[in-house]
């Protein structure tokens, strides 16, 4: 897209995604009703089965999972229509006067007394299905052979943890064996950076600026966050299944705890509840999702926070994590991921989870990259990659409108 026009001209853009690469010949002409998000989507859920050593419906040969036992959770966000094909139709219902009238968007009066076309039935026949958010997980199921649970979550940073959190409780009530998990979401559009630079979530950039460099996570000159695109699915399986079939485990879900802040950020990121400097609801859902797991926050060695780089909002979150960890949270590395590849909303909280369980694997923490000046008491600021012994990570995200969602993963 053409950011010219917005204050904020940089984002973390997926290059050189044909998602015909990642289907079945049979099914390459459903790419004509795919948006953005279920291209993310699609691929994404490709590329974890291959991971996982999973054979579906989309290979030659028998499935590894049958049908009904594979089931499938996938977060999405609210997907903005293509600008060409939208605006296409908009042209088509204006006045005289060249105005956009909502009058003529709709089915109208023909001069002979029957109903003529609007704008709206210029648009293509197939149009709301590129638009619905369970699109995402309705192609990953047809696709793949999902006929087990599913579901699809829409709340923003949060709903691909609380997916996650979905399917283990699928997997735990023994309606699944194994469930396809995460989310995707493109806010490189106008309607996404619009909609996200009105919640005061988005810094301003030149044109060619370091997008790490412009979103400083905790840090106290920071000016804004930066939006990405993600998909990012994980496999998650029953213990025994995977054991079965000897497949590589990267982390071991232990807990998944979820809440709600009392308010949400509004405007230019002012909170509308009462402000005590703690995000509540993040602060329980990690208490919940520490009980769940039968684990002490002290047994606690990383956590991969949102970190948006939004200071107003760093901050809560920042206070949610004094209220788990107490102290200890100077000392408690921080996984901070948007300066890599900016707010992807849906999609960020399958990439924060992907990269705990690969760090449990190969007990090591990523580099982390920031260029602010770190809050005080915050372990948060530019460092190396570094070997170091975890047993357990919090992966934990706030949502737009205020859901809150958190995960420990723990070392298999």
């Amino acid at each position: 897209m053409n950011a010219s026009g917005f204050g904020c001209r940089v984002g973390g853009e997926v290059k050189s995604l044909k998602v015909r690469d990642y289907l079945p010949k049979h099914y390459r002409k459903a790419t004509k009703v795919m948006a953005r998000d279920i291209e993310l989507a699609v691929a994404a859920s490709t590329l974890a089965v291959r991971d996982a050593g999973i054979l579906t419906r989309a290979d030659d040969g028998e499935a590894t999972i049958p049908a009904g036992r594979l089931g499938c959770q996938i977060g999405a966000g609210l997907i903005a229509a293509e600008t060409a094909e939208l605006s296409r139709a908009l042209a088509s219902a204006v006045d005289e006067d060249g105005v956009f009238d909502l009058g003529l968007w709709g089915t109208v009066d023909g001069e002979d007394g029957r109903k003529a076309g609007g704008g709206m039935n210029n648009l293509p026949p197939l149009w709301l299905l590129k638009y619905l958010p369970n699109m995402l997980a309705c192609h990953v199921t047809i696709v793949h052979g999902a006929e087990g649970p599913s579901n699809t979550i829409t709340c923003a940073e949060a709903s691909a943890l609380l997916s996650l959190g979905e399917s283990s409780r699928v997997i735990e009530r023994g309606d699944a064996d194994v469930c396809f998990s995460g989310g995707a979401e493109s806010k490189l559009n106008y309607m996404g950076m619009l909609r996200l630079d009105l919640a005061g979530r988005v810094a301003s950039s030149d044109e060619g600026a370091d997008g790490s460099s412009v979103v400083r996570p905790f840090s106290a000159d920071s000016q804004g966050g930066v939006l990405g695109e993600a998909g990012a699915v994980l496999m998650l399986e029953e213990g025994s299944s995977a054991a079965s079939r000897g497949a590589e485990v990267y982390a071991k879900v232990s807990g998944f705890g979820a809440a709600q802040s009392p308010g949400c950020p509004i405007g230019t990121g002012v909170w509308d509840g009462e402000d005590s400097g703690v995000d509540r609801g993040l602060a329980d859902a990690i208490e919940a999702s520490l009980r769940d797991a039968g684990v002490d926050a002290g047994e606690i060695d990383a956590v991969v926070p949102l970190g948006l780089g939004v200071r107003s909002l760093d901050e809560r979150e920042g206070g949610a994590l004094r209220a788990v960890f107490g102290d200890r949270v100077s000392q408690l590395p921080l996984v901070t991921l948007t300066p890599n590849v900016g707010n992807c909303s849906a999609g960020q909280g399958g990439v924060m989870a992907a990269v705990a369980a690969m760090a449990l694997q190969r007990q090591a923490l990523p580099a982390r990259v920031n260029a602010g000046q770190v809050f005080d008491g915050i372990d948060a600021g530019a460092s190396r990659a570094i070997e170091t012994k975890l047993s357990h990570m919090v992966v934990c995200a706030s949502g737009l409108g205020g859901q809150s969602a958190a995960l420990v993963l723990s070392a298999p």
